[in-house]
């Protein structure tokens, strides 16, 4: 099996910071055909997120299950199914002492993709992370995935690293369907340098 694995905010869903209430989450412009096309490519979608909300006491773990749920129903409603949701409730500087801790799922920690592919016998070779920051694109080549970064305006440090480098790099979502149904299959799929100044 071969997965895209999908952040949440500002990637698949309207950003939001630190919100939990389904009603207000909705998908961005395009997705809906997006994930279409991938779908007919035979990857499966997940969604990994960080959800440090929880740490920080703005809701409680118990908010995610809706939130998958609504998730779920946006991506029926477009004729997909979501294979899964994996969300890390961490933050080393949390207010919350059961979350408050550094692990190995918060992304740019490659735990999420990991355990998703245990699961669901995920060939990490041939799947790709989507995000639209730099921690999404470590997490996913950290993983072993191919990676690429959405360029809306989320990622504002550019910490860049040997890690932090994706392999394409597109403005939307939709954009990044065509890119990875373009260059998906191909095995000479490099990173792409130069894309961004590092001063």
């Amino acid at each position: 099996m071969k997965a895209i694995f999908l952040d949440q905010e500002g990637t698949l869903v309207n950003d939001i910071p630190f919100n939990a209430e389904p009603r207000r989450i909705h998908l961005v412009s395009g997705a809906g055909a997006a994930l279409r096309l991938l779908a007919e490519l035979d990857y499966r979608l997940f969604v990994v997120c960080n959800q440090s909300g929880i740490a920080h006491g703005c809701f409680t773990e118990a908010a995610m299950g809706p939130v998958s749920d609504r998730l779920g129903d946006l991506l029926f409603r477009e004729q997909l199914v979501l294979a899964g949701y994996y969300y890390c409730p961490h933050h080393p500087l949390g207010t919350v002492s059961e979350y408050a801790y550094a692990c190995a799922c918060r992304k740019p920690s490659p735990g999420m993709l990991l355990r998703a592919a245990h699961e669901h016998a995920i060939d990490l070779r041939a799947s790709w992370m989507i995000g639209d920051i730099l921690h999404d694109v470590e997490a996913g080549n950290r993983a072993g995935c191919r990676t690429l970064l959405i360029d809306n305006g989320s990622e504002t440090e550019w910490r860049m690293g040997p890690r932090r480098l994706p392999t394409r790099i597109a403005p939307d979502l939709y954009s990044a369907a065509l890119l990875i149904a373009e260059h998906g299959e191909r095995e000479d799929v490099r990173p792409q340098a130069g894309a961004r100044p590092l001063g």
